[in-house]
């Protein structure tokens, strides 16, 4: 166990002093707005966020401490990908690109799904 540690809650102060002797260093991010994690899929958004940078042994580790809101991503369907499959099927532009959104932008699910 840790000293000072006991059933009532932690010492700041001992907490402090311990993190400096295994040499880890904790450093807010002031006036933070907001922190985004986006995936292929979603965005994570954090707009109430407190972030703070912990180094230990040269190793920056950043933690974010909020209230995460989900967000879908849109596809972006280029509008050379969407001539392209409505060329290959013989549909309209706008068939192509729903073809599209519902394939996740990928050229070929598009392609087969509006050829069968």
């Amino acid at each position: 166990m840790f000293p000072g540690i006991g059933g009532r809650g932690m010492n700041p102060a001992k907490v402090k002093q311990m993190m400096k002797q295994m040499g880890i260093n904790i450093t807010d991010i002031d006036e933070v707005e907001q922190v985004i994690i986006r995936t292929a899929s979603r965005d994570i958004v954090f707009n109430d966020a407190n972030v703070s940078i912990m180094n230990a042994q040269g190793v920056d580790t950043y933690q974010i401490v909020g209230t995460p809101e989900e967000v879908a991503r849109d596809v972006q369907i280029p509008d050379d990908d969407v001539r392209l499959v409505a060329e290959q099927t013989g549909v309209s532009e706008d068939k192509a690109r729903d073809a599209l959104k519902n394939a996740n932008g990928d050229l070929a699910e598009a392609i087969l799904s509006l050829s069968s």
